[in-house]
């Protein structure tokens, strides 16, 4: 008699799955957006702010990055114009009339910062100064304020359209004086110091935010001699 099969039951062995803590499961998103926020952070800061270590002259090139020209100086003064008419008749005077006038006249004085580069900036990383050279100022073409003017006219009779010559003439004359007044050299001497105060002043605190710590920023004009 053939043996009888024995049959033997299958266990089934299964391993005991492991669940993921679901605090971890829930904080790997967060974790993602973080790396991401962080990421553009660090490449928004590399792009606007960063500044390679050791380079006070591009930190400065940075204060004069965004602007074309800077208004360092403003000199309001008074003109003194006067002109003079004579009527002929048969080429022969018969009647003079005069006009002065008292005006005021505005003038700016500028820095023409696209100008500025590199070439212009030294920097001793021992002595920690910065020396910067500047372009020769420019001044504006005289505001002359006629609306605020004194007129005095002189003549037994001056006509509307005489009237109007001399004031003609007067303005031309205010402008060229203040033109020649602006360029005196005493307020030049006013001018260039006001833009020396200027530029040290807003180079010296871009260097001290970016770390150079107690600068010394030394500004002098095309022709000027550096200081000893």
């Amino acid at each position: 008699m053939a043996d009888k099969l024995k049959t033997h039951p299958t266990t089934l062995h299964t391993e005991p799955s492991r669940e993921q803590p679901l605090a971890r499961v829930q904080g790997v998103p967060w974790l993602i957006v973080i790396v991401l926020l962080a990421a553009v952070a660090w490449l928004g800061w590399r792009a606007f702010f960063y500044e390679e270590e050791g380079d006070p002259v591009g930190s400065a090139m940075l204060a004069f990055e965004k602007q074309n020209s800077l208004v360092v100086f403003n000199s309001r003064f008074q003109v003194v114009a006067q002109s003079t008419n004579t009527s002929r008749v048969m080429g022969v005077p018969i009647m003079e009339s005069a006009q002065a006038m008292i005006v005021p006249a505005t003038v700016d004085y500028r820095l023409d910062l696209s100008q500025m580069d590199r070439d212009r900036m030294s920097w001793d990383g021992e002595a920690k100064t910065l020396e910067v050279r500047l372009p020769p100022l420019r001044t504006s073409e005289p505001n002359i304020d006629e609306a605020e003017a004194l007129f005095f006219e002189e003549g037994l009779f001056v006509t509307g359209t005489t009237s109007r010559s001399l004031s003609t003439n007067n303005s031309e004359q205010a402008g060229r004086k203040a033109t020649a007044f602006a360029k005196n050299p005493q307020v030049m001497a006013l001018a260039r110091s006001a833009a020396k105060a200027a530029i040290r002043q807003n180079l010296t605190i871009p260097l001290q935010v970016a770390g150079y710590g107690d600068v010394t920023v030394n500004v002098r004009f095309d022709g000027e001699k550096a200081p000893q």
